[in-house]
């Protein structure tokens, strides 16, 4: 039984580091259009939103396929760059949790939103700069 237990467990550890490599944010073709916001999104955005972009069940929405974020592309810009405490509904879920700001110039909240609205398959299309020079920074 324990050689049984420990073949499972090096099967999950394998199995999981696997996954984690095979999705990093390197590995998706947005990547490549947008680094800096992959750079980003690695640095800043993973821990709760995860590799994949699928979030946290009930604490981190997903970004992967979130009509919450397609809906307004500047709201997005304005949430990593102020952070937000705003409950969302995130494909029919109720997210409450805070999120803080990410990112310190308007250039790197681009970056990330533009990496975010293509990566895992999001067919997003892009901000300019141009479009959220209005968004003030309140911090």
């Amino acid at each position: 039984m324990k050689k049984i237990m420990t073949l499972l467990t090096s099967l999950i550890i394998i199995g999981t580091t696997s996954i984690a490599f095979a999705t990093s944010p390197g590995d998706d073709p947005a990547a490549a259009k947008y680094p800096e916001g992959a750079k980003i999104y690695a640095a800043k955005c993973v821990a709760c939103h995860q590799v994949t972009g699928m979030g946290i069940p009930n604490a981190f929405p997903p970004l992967k396929g979130s009509d919450y974020l397609m809906a307004d592309k500047k709201r997005a810009v304005e949430q990593v760059l102020n952070g937000s405490h705003e409950e969302m509904v995130v494909n029919g879920v109720t997210y409450n949790m805070p999120m803080p700001f990410q990112v310190d110039t308007h250039q790197d909240a681009v970056h990330v939103i533009n990496y975010v609205l293509n990566a895992w398959g999001n067919n997003g299309g892009s901000i300019t700069l141009e479009d959220v020079k209005d968004i003030e920074k309140v911090r």
